[in-house]
């Protein structure tokens, strides 16, 4: 079992019972699910690109990706629809627990000039999202095989029913939230 998810049903459980006053203890807010995301745009003349993004991808989750592919056509970007641009893996339990521990612990303070993550981005569901600029703060890549920076985005979902309860969550697992 993950070093967070025993914190969760050990400590923070307690804590947002304390804070928040539930009765039910299925009305408990937990994280269900991590989505990592990774756009390559250059994929469209470069077919190579998208293997490497998703070859450093799996290597960041730990899990295979899934290729996405454009919804519609834009002809300015020489796009057509169904071409693949971009791939994502979707986390779940203890692959969750471990990522989100990496994430907190390992990759956001090698950010440089990291100040902690905007507290805005969250959708009124209890959902978060956010972005990080480059692929190599994670201790997976090797940054001598790194043929370009890539952004990734990763949305963490929850089942808290406000943001309010969401942000306790996620603080609780001292994701550096700005106030």
């Amino acid at each position: 079992m993950a070093n967070f998810e025993t914190l969760y049903k050990n400590v923070i459980k307690k804590s947002l019972v304390e804070k928040f006053g539930y009765k039910n203890p299925h009305e408990i807010p937990k994280l269900t699910k991590i989505v990592l995301n990774m756009g390559v745009g250059a994929a469209v003349t470069d077919k190579k690109k998208l293997n490497n993004a998703m070859e450093e991808l799996a290597l960041i989750a730990g899990q295979k990706p899934v290729m996405t592919s454009a919804r519609k056509s834009i002809a300015t970007f020489k796009l057509r629809e169904g071409m693949p641009i971009g791939c994502k893996v979707t986390l779940r339990s203890e692959k969750m627990y471990e990522f989100l521990e990496r994430l907190v612990n390992i990759a956001l303070p090698r950010i440089r000039d990291f100040h902690g993550i905007t507290g805005k981005n969250f959708d009124g569901k209890g959902n978060f999202a956010f972005g990080i600029k480059e692929q190599i703060v994670f201790p997976e890549i090797n940054y001598e095989k790194v043929e370009d920076v890539r952004g990734l985005d990763i949305v963490i979902c929850t089942t808290a029913k406000t943001d309010e309860e969401a942000k306790y969550l996620l603080t609780s697992f001292n994701l550096p939230l700005k106030k």
